[in-house]
């Protein structure tokens, strides 16, 4: 026993080790910068919890927080209930399923810069696609990406394009993981699709729904490359995000004293909104099997 127990944490110290200098560290060090003023060029100089205050305190960093907000909902409430249409859609196993399947789910494989760069192009306001075929319909131009009022719902749209594969394909999986015998027994029953949409396929699918809530949230907490790529935050700030605003304390200003404060709370937000989500599902979601 006592062998099997060392070969096994000999097993998992490579991944520990990795796990250990690429996140841990980073975030503990972070902690310890965050009570020091310092912009790489002068010797570091405490100053408590300074940083910390003056971020809550700051008007802008407020506007961040509800930017960060308002983009992870929509992207989360949007990708999800998109994803869930198209896997309700796609679920056979026919060859042309497969196939759209597969290309809605290649953009999610495409890198950030790709897809920013294609839709820098779709949403210009004078040569743009978008614009292009809004105006056949009457619609004059929009500047999409420089209007304040509509450049992070661009953001956002932009951004449920990009993952739209992902959720569709974690829903797939969990339709296909619930028994036919289901479906059977209560169209025997008389009930109707909505009916069997409502009172099997939605519950049953509680477990992946959290699993991609929880998911899809940190992931848009985390976004960087969209806004860096076609907003520089701009304009006026309207899209600048929580990462976004890191980075630009940090590599724009030098103020790496309170870019780490704003790590750790990034940090602490993410761990009490998982928190939260769990606690709010705990009671009503039930793993189990259902294949």
């Amino acid at each position: 026993m006592r062998r099997q127990t060392l070969l096994g944490y000999a097993l998992i110290l490579p991944s520990m080790a990795f796990f250990s200098a690429f996140y841990i560290y980073p975030v503990v060090y972070s902690f310890y910068l965050s009570f020091f003023t310092w912009d790489m060029l002068q010797p570091k100089r405490f100053i408590g919890l300074t940083n910390y205050r003056e971020l809550l305190e700051a008007a802008e960093f407020r506007e961040v927080l509800g930017n960060t907000l308002a983009y992870s909902v929509g992207v989360v409430v949007l990708a999800m209930g998109i994803g869930l249409a198209l896997a309700l859609l796609l679920n056979n196993r026919t060859a042309l399923s497969s196939l759209f399947q597969a290309c809605i789910f290649t953009s999610y494989i495409v890198s950030w810069v790709a897809v920013s760069l294609l839709w820098i192009w779709m949403l210009d306001p004078q040569y743009g696609l978008v614009n292009y075929v809004a105006g056949f319909l009457g619609v004059p131009p929009v500047d999409w990406l420089g209007n304040h009022r509509l450049a992070l719902w661009s953001l956002v749209g932009v951004t449920v394009w990009k993952v739209i594969g992902y959720p569709m394909i974690i829903f797939l999986a969990g339709l296909q993981n619930i028994s036919q015998d289901y479906y059977e027994a209560a169209s025997l029953d008389g009930a109707s699709a909505w009916h069997q949409f409502r009172y099997i396929t939605w519950p049953l699918l509680a477990p992946t729904t959290v699993f991609l809530f929880i998911t899809l949230t940190i992931a848009t907490f985390q976004g960087f490359d969209i806004v860096n790529i076609m907003t520089q935050g701009g304009p006026v700030h309207a899209t600048s995000i929580y990462v976004f605003y890191i980075y630009e304390q940090a590599f724009h200003y030098f103020r790496i004293g309170r870019a780490s404060a704003a790590v750790i709370i990034c940090f602490g937000l993410i761990l009490a909104l998982t928190y939260a989500q769990h606690r709010l599902f705990r009671r009503n979601v039930h793993y189990t099997q259902v294949g």
